[in-house]
This record gives C-alpha cells, structure tokens and sequence, in this order.
C-alpha cells in the first residue's frame, strides 16, 4: 500500500513539473515536443524501476536503479513546490500571462539548485554532535562517561559495507564507554549480510554494545537477529544494568506496535524491577517521552524522524513526532533526537547533514566544573 502511494504521489508531481516546464521560454525553444515527452518517459520509467526492481533486487544494477529513481523523487518534490507557488501567485497564468513562462523557469532553476545542495548535503559523512547531559542519580564513578549512539543508517542497496566501515571509525575516534544503535540500522531489502554485519566487529566499548529495533527491522521479517550477529545485545521491552548505579531500557518500536493494535505499554514493562539509580531510555520512536519522565528517566535517545531530512517535510513531519530532532527537556528528563546517521530513500538531505550522538555523562553537581557543551535546547515539547 505505501509503494501504490508513493508510486502515485510521484506520478502526479512527474506529470505536473513536466507539463508547466514544457511552457518555459528557454525549453520551448531548445527541446522539440517529441523530444520532451521522450525525457519524460525515460525518466519515469527509471524512478518506477527504481522502485520495484531497485528496491526489492540485488547486484549492482538494482542499486543504481534505486539510486537514480530514489533522488529523482526528491527532485521532483523539490521543483514541484517553487512550480507550484508560481502558479498559484499568478493563479496557473492568468494573471501576468506575458511573465509566468519565464517566472517557471526561475522556479525550476530553484527547485534544481535546491537539489544539487541537497544531494551534496546527503553525500557528506555524518557529523559528530556532542552533548552533555547532567543524569540524575549517577555515581560519581560514572562522571565522564561517554555514550555514543547512531540511528537511522538504514543500510543496504544504498548504504553499504565502504559506507559502514567510515562509521564505524568515527565512533571508534569518540573512545566511547557505551555504544548504542536506536534502530532501523537495517533497511529490509537488497543487501547481504554477511558484508554488513563484518565492519561492526571492530567495535568495542567498555559498558557494551546495545541496540533496539526500528520499524524497518520488521519490513520484509524480522530482522532483529541481525544485532547479535553484529555483537550488539538488543534491549526489547527490557532494561540491563550496565554498571552498578546505570540502567540501560530499551522498548520495541512504538509505530509497529501502534500498527499492529498492542495495547501493552512497552516504556512500564521496560522500567519495571529496575535497580535504583540513573536511568537512560532507548527508543526508537521520540513518542511517550511525557509517560517516561515521571518514571524516573534521565535521558531518552530516539530517532526515526530524519529531522525531515528534506526541507520543509520536517514541518509535516513535527505534525506527527513533536520531538523532531535535537535536544529537549521535558519535565526534567532530558530527551534527544538524532536526525538520522544515514538516508532513507534519496541519498539526500536539506538542509543538515546526518548525525552521530557523541553524550557526555555527568553526575549532578558536576556540570559547573566541567562546563557544559550543548546544542541550542527546548524547554518543553513544542
């Protein structure tokens, strides 16, 4: 149902950003009629392929195909809206008639200018983003401890095993004492296995290497096996005491349970009979943050969002996860959303880059002596 969708949704822009750019001064006169409709087809023709064969094959073909039609959809998506506002400022023509041609142009130059910054964007490694976190109930042993976590890397046709490996050594440079992965590591499709579990092998971390699922670890089978094969224990509806006054939960993903009408709470079974102390929850989805809080939570990691990954989605997708990326405080429990370490779909990204979580733990107490790094900060959910 989501490809029928999707599939359909892009037809749609496909048709309208070729229709308005067919009246453009400067493709008028360079392109034959023919010739434009022959381009439209083509290219049409590679997103579907992309889509149906891309997404669901291996090899390099399939992952070419997946390539091209993927980032034609965002390219769509981004010449479709300055095509549209156009439109609607000169209501489809009528208004300013002798000027909306040449206006369109300058809408298409937009919307590929656009999409040039965002393909670089998403090209670009990931950046380390570091945050200190002040954890109620820690023991002063623990000061200092250093938590790095990835979200969202989505590996497979697109993001492969050279793609992982330069990962895998930008956290292995952050020295962590804990290594967490907040889901949908895995895409579900077209990758083997083997070749992308090996480079999660070379890391180690002094507290353990811990993983929750995503949604996209379910899509195609569950694919949670997939974290001990990597040397990662996964934390589902469960909590493990990493170290003596430091507790680690993790829940299942709160939108596949959403869809498959459990009405179990995951975040109460993930904290019940934990020992006192600090707490840290992982969870895929940044949902129920204000049912953690009051149970005692310091700190909650998610992801899921990609921060929208495309301007402006980000603004839909607040609609739905009002914890949309970055750091918030939300009755005294600090929750932080990384954007995303790798893509979904196109390998694009408008306007940040991809993010690894590098968190500095520190007892109450201690944030004035050490000083405290943070990105800017939301009181409360917006």
């Amino acid at each position: 149902m989501f490809g029928t969708i999707l599939i359909s949704v892009c037809t749609f822009m496909h048709v309208y950003v070729f229709w308005r750019a067919a009246s453009v001064p400067f493709v008028k006169q360079h392109i034959s009629r023919k010739g434009f409709v022959g381009i439209a087809l083509i290219v049409w023709a590679i997103f579907f392929l992309g889509r149906i064969l891309g997404h669901s094959g291996t090899g390099i073909l399939a992952g070419i195909l997946e390539f091209l039609g993927m980032n034609w959809m965002a390219v769509l998506f981004l010449a479709f809206l300055p095509l549209l506002l156009i439109d609607l400022i000169t209501l489809f023509g009528f208004l300013m008639p002798r000027i909306a041609p040449s206006l369109r142009g300058v809408a298409l130059v937009i919307g590929m200018m656009l999409s040039v910054l965002a393909l670089i964007q998403g090209l670009r490694p990931p950046i380390v983003e570091k945050y200190e976190v002040t954890l109620p109930g820690l023991p002063d042993v623990l000061d200092g401890t250093v938590i790095v976590a990835l979200s969202d890397m989505h590996l497979g046709s697109l993001l492969g095993e050279g793609w992982l490996s330069g990962r895998i050594a930008q956290v292995k440079s952050e020295k962590p004492d804990l290594v967490v992965l907040l889901g949908d590591i895995f895409e579900g499709h077209g990758f083997p296995e083997d070749q992308l579990i090996a480079p999660f092998r070379q890391l180690s971390a002094t507290y353990g290497l811990w993983a929750i699922p995503g949604n996209h670890e379910f899509y195609g089978g569950s694919r949670t096996n997939l974290f001990e094969s990597a040397g990662f224990k996964l934390l589902n509806n469960t909590w493990v005491e990493v170290r003596p006054g430091l507790v680690l939960a993790g829940v299942e993903d709160l939108t596949i349970r959403s869809r498959n009408g459990h009405n179990n709470d995951p975040i109460s079974i993930a904290l019940t009979g934990r020992p006192s102390g600090a707490t840290i929850l992982l969870s895929h989805t940044p949902w129920q943050a204000e049912k953690a809080a009051p149970k005692g939570v310091g700190l909650m990691l998610s992801g899921h969002t990609h921060g929208g990954q495309i301007w402006p989605f980000g603004y839909l997708v607040q609609k739905q996860y009002p914890l949309l990326e970055g750091r918030y405080e939300v009755d005294g429990m600090t929750a932080i959303v990384c954007r995303g370490t790798g893509t979904w779909g196109p390998r694009m990204r408008l306007w940040h880059p991809g993010q690894i979580l590098r968190i500095t733990l520190r007892r109450q107490g201690a944030a004035s002596l050490h000083g405290v790094m943070n990105a800017p900060t939301r009181s409360k959910i917006p």
